[in-house]
């Protein structure tokens, strides 16, 4: 425009790829219409910290675009003449009519939610807090669960597996859920055809189908074009790249498959899982 000032420059090449676009949101936010709510624990008061407080499940209700099943739990409020509802990720087991049991006086049972420091090592746990009083953030997805691995009580640490394997040290104070999430298995059975892929991202957000980037012109994506279609560059990319050219395997500490030790090591933990 003439009364622009020449200072101002617009960029005129390349185009805005599918990884800035999905930044800005827009058409690739999640379908949250039909969801049920936020799922946490209940809020860390004075009843759960030295006692314990009781509920009981109401419904058990699927969540759209959530793998595990939710439970609806009411408790009547020790504080106000009022009731309760929370959401809960399901442990396996759970059923309507249950009574489950909230605080550092609970039974180890399953159901029950209880802080890490009363819980022997060895114990299955979901909806494992990170933070004490944070409503439980770890092992929510269908099937997971953490191991208690050992408990250190003078310096008030417990050390966790987490789903993936990894080791984490946490506040014995954090709560979590005796039991593992329901829903185990989902992907053990195949999808088998498009269609059941479509409905499946339909309810969580626009992310399927995926196009290759090799497979786009070299305008779209830093991968495309060629002759045939390859890479051409090494697809492991700085963690500090522009967002036209961040895509690939972006700061990645390692790639390629386990092999030598490493290997060894990851097949004896699997091993030792299925036992």
């Amino acid at each position: 425009l003439a009364h622009e000032s020449p200072l101002v420059h617009h960029s005129t090449m390349g185009r805005v790829i599918r990884g800035q676009r999905k930044g800005h949101g827009s058409i690739f936010k999640s379908h949250t219409k039909h969801r049920k709510g936020a799922v946490s624990l209940r809020t860390l008061d004075y009843a759960e910290r030295n006692g314990y407080v009781k509920g009981v499940i109401k419904e058990i209700i699927h969540d759209p675009g959530r793998g595990a099943p939710l439970a609806v739990v009411q408790f009547r409020s020790p504080y106000s003449y009022k009731v309760e509802k929370k959401l809960f990720a399901c442990a396996e087991g759970m059923y309507t009519g249950q009574f489950v049991y909230c605080g550092k006086k609970a039974q180890l049972v399953v159901g029950n939610v209880l802080p890490v420091s009363e819980m022997p090592e060895g114990t299955v746990v979901c909806n494992l807090e990170h933070r004490q009083g944070n409503g439980g953030t770890i092992a929510r997805a269908s099937g997971d669960y953490c191991t208690i691995m050992t408990q250190d009580a003078d310096a008030g640490k417990t050390r966790i597996k987490m789903p993936s394997g990894a080791r984490k040290t946490i506040s014995n104070k954090c709560r979590a859920m005796v039991g593992l999430i329901a829903g185990g298995g989902r992907i053990d059975k195949p999808m088998l055809k498009a269609g059941t892929a479509f409905h499946k991202y339909k309810a969580k957000r626009n992310e399927w189908p995926i196009v290759r980037g090799v497979c786009m012109n070299p305008v779209e994506h830093p991968f495309g074009g060629g002759n045939h279609q390859h890479i051409g560059k090494p697809s492991t990319v700085r963690g500090d790249k522009a967002h036209g050219r961040k895509v690939g395997l972006i700061a990645a500490r390692r790639t390629g498959r386990l092999r030598g030790g490493k290997a060894t090591q990851a097949l004896a933990e699997k091993a030792k899982e299925k036992k």
